[in-house]
């Protein structure tokens, strides 16, 4: 009996270890995988974000439909031009003298390709609105549309994933606590996002510790 009795002893304190254990590196595991994962969706979101500015450059608006926004980085150029302080002469007919007259003209020197100057020939961007997550399939959602403020119609755009697709195969209290974390350091909220439909932004909700989010 004393032998049968130390062995569930030791079975205990195994048991007991191993919680304790798990309660210590569960999180750390949590983390680093979480680390992972949304660095790897950031470059995403990113390269989204490159893609929507230059689309509102070469158009005045944001494209709402993820496939039309990719074969725009196929086909569009940016126009580039040269700008030049000069100066004219123009007849005053009231005062009968000429006057110097200040203008500024800009030259179009010529055309570049978006696709090239975003992504120096790489064909990532194709790939850009798949959820970069071994298992999953799914994709970013995008939005974009414009908003009034001071009676103006702005381009806004969003593109998101939420915390439940990134994190998908972890442990779930500690998901649900990584969706309702309101910190500095950490990503707030139950997304990762870039860019908004309700504020004229086109920053991401990363901290710095992931690298700038404005750009």
């Amino acid at each position: 009996m004393k032998i049968v009795i130390q062995l569930v002893l030791w079975v205990v304190i195994g048991f007991l270890a191993y919680m304790v254990y798990n309660s210590v590196m569960g999180p750390v595991r949590f983390n680093k995988v979480k680390e992972a994962r949304y660095a790897k969706a950031i470059e995403n979101l990113r390269d989204i974000r490159q893609a929507q500015l230059a689309h509102k450059t070469v158009t005045g608006r944001f494209e709402k439909d993820p496939q039309k926004l990719i074969a725009f980085l196929d086909t569009a150029k940016f126009t580039l031009t040269q700008r030049k302080d000069s100066s004219f002469i123009r007849f005053n007919k009231v005062l009968k003298i000429d006057e110097p007259k200040d203008t500024v003209v800009i030259d179009t020197l010529g055309y570049a390709s978006v696709r090239d100057s975003l992504f120096k020939g790489t064909d990532r961007y194709k790939n850009m609105m798949k959820v970069p997550v071994k298992g999953v399939d799914a994709a970013f959602e995008m939005d974009a549309g414009f908003i009034e403020k001071n009676e103006l119609k702005i381009a806004v755009f969003e593109a998101k994933v939420s915390k439940d697709v990134l994190l998908h195969d972890l442990d779930k209290d500690l998901l649900m606590q990584e969706k309702d974390v309101v910190s500095v350091d950490g990503v707030n909220g139950t997304h990762l996002s870039v860019g908004s439909m309700s504020e004229v932004k086109t920053n991401g909700n990363w901290p710095k510790s992931y690298g700038a989010n404005d750009q």
